[in-house]
Formats: structure tokens, sequence, C-alpha cells
């Protein structure tokens, strides 16, 4: 069985790393009319109907950084990083907006778009010189930063945990997988745990303390999963299986408002009728529900 997240990171660009300091070989890739460049406001793109708009150099018709993302199918992409006053009017969606139409149309661009807009992410977040507080400029095709000072500065990934955590015999008819919500989420909306790495935390570590912070519940095994880039703004989601020693369930009351086991039997019928949402088809958390049920669940944020 192949699962979204899996779909959506695979078949990468070759990011040529060694091309970024060379101008020359940037300023002839540039003027390529089979190159193919995404604008990108701030971190937002014009999408049209849903597809996203790659267009040749020639046609990106605005200044900007210039971020090479790499090489793909015999031609060289960019990113043209723009002010994010140029995102006026209708039509410009944020990566968010665009993953449902990546992942049912667009899964051989998902890693060039994650690449771009979690490279226009940082270069928005990151102005000024965490040392001197000099404005920073960008070099290496826009995978660095540096002050007058000489101060660099490196594109950042957050790693994030996120987990399926299962109580039961596996594969028995009471075996359950526990989902959490928030009260701001819309009524019937559940989703696996989550949460960020701390310094000198194992990974498997991280599963353990996050849901018992969250939920009360003490897991014991925890094996990987898989993982799936996620700039938004700057995470990468590593996901994992683990075995709770219990059922009991102590949310905390900040981050998750409610927490509940769930049989595949609950699931399906949850899912049927729709008083369960599940997350989104693109996500790695729909992957490690659907892992663990057995095969595709309808419905979806």
């Amino acid at each position: 069985m192949t699962f979204p997240h899996l779909d959506l990171a695979a078949d990468p660009h070759d990011r040529v790393g060694e091309r970024r300091a060379d101008a020359e070989w940037l300023d002839q890739a540039w003027s390529d009319p089979d190159a193919r460049v995404l604008v990108v406001a701030g971190s937002r793109v014009r999408s049209v109907d849903g597809v996203v708009p790659w267009v040749t150099p020639a046609e990106a018709g605005v200044d900007g950084t210039r971020v090479l993302l790499g090489e793909r199918e015999g031609r060289v992409w960019f990113a043209l990083v723009v002010d994010r006053s140029h995102a006026v009017g209708e039509g410009w969606a944020g990566l968010r907006d665009l993953l449902p139409y990546l992942a049912a149309d667009g899964v051989e661009q998902a890693p060039l778009v994650f690449h771009a807009i979690g490279l226009a992410e940082w270069l928005l977040a990151t102005r000024f010189c965490r040392r001197c507080g000099r404005p920073l400029m960008p070099v290496l095709a826009g995978h660095e930063l540096v002050c007058d000072n000489d101060h660099r500065e490196f594109p950042r990934t957050d790693p994030a945990v996120i987990m399926a955590i299962t109580h039961g015999e596996p594969g028995a008819d009471d075996e359950a997988l526990l989902l959490g919500r928030q009260d701001s989420w819309p009524p019937g909306r559940y989703s696996t745990l989550a949460g960020f790495l701390e310094p000198g935390e194992t990974l498997e570590d991280a599963v353990r303390r996050e849901v018992a912070e969250e939920t009360g519940v003490d897991v014991a095994e925890v094996t990987y999963f898989g993982n799936q880039p996620w700039p938004l703004p700057a995470s990468l989601m590593l996901g994992f299986r683990g075995r709770a020693r219990s059922r009991d369930i102590v949310v905390d009351g900040r981050e998750i408002q409610d927490a509940r086991w769930f049989t595949r039997d609950d699931m399906r019928r949850g899912a049927d009728d729709g008083t369960l949402v599940l997350p989104g088809g693109v996500s790695i958390s729909r992957s490690l529900v659907e892992d663990w049920y057995g095969g595709r669940l309808p419905g979806a944020w």
C-alpha cells in the first residue's frame, strides 16, 4: 500500500548545490527559455485553477531574490522571491491551500514547491543578523544570508515528531488508535498527536514526552514510520508508531482539549457518517492513520 506522504516526497530534483556559487552558470541558466520559475510573494504563490504556475524567466516580469532550486527533467528550476506586497488581489495562496492540488495532480512538483516556499518563508522571516543586528543579504543562490560583518545565517529545519499510538493486540478487534483534538477545530475533527523535538532529546523520547504531556498516556515501544517535509513554515515531520501501556487519558487542556481511543470499527463508522473527520490525504498524519487501519478511509479536513 502506497501512502500519500511517500508520493509527495518521492522523485526529488537534483539540487546541484555546487552551482550555487557559479554566477556565470546561474546567468546562463536564467536566460534559458526552457528554465522554469515559481514566483513567490512573501510565502504565497498565485495558483491558476489549482495549478502551480511555473513560468519562464522572461515571463516572471518582476525583481526579487533569485533562488536556484535545481535540475529536473533536463531543465533548471528557480524560485523568484518577491516582496509580499505583490500578493494582492484574488488567486494568491499559501502552501496549505495548494496541498490538495499537489496531491491530486502535481505530485511530481511537490519537492520543488516545498523547496521554494520553505526558502521563501526563511528569507521572509530572517532579515537581520542575530549576532550584530545588521541587515542580511542573500548569497549562494538564496541558500545563505550574510551581513556586512561576514556573519552567516543558514536555512533551518525544525524536526517534529508525529505518532500513531496504539493499545491492544495488533490486528485484534479491540485494538485502538489514540487521536486528539483542539477546541478551535470544527466538530468531529481529530488527528494524531505531534510536537517538536527539544534540545538533547532523542526522537523516541520526544514521542513519549509529547504523548505524556498532552494526554497522560504512557508509551513503551516506539518505531520509525517515515518522514515528510512540511515547510509550514520550516518543519520536517518524522512519523512514528508507538505502543501504549494503558488507555488511561488525562488531557493537558492546553494543546489538546480531548483525546480518545478509536477501534477500527469506531473509525470506519465515524468516517462513513462524518462524525469523525480525519486529516487530509496529503498529510503524514493521514498516512499513519490509514497504515494502522489497513486501508483507505472516506472524508478529510
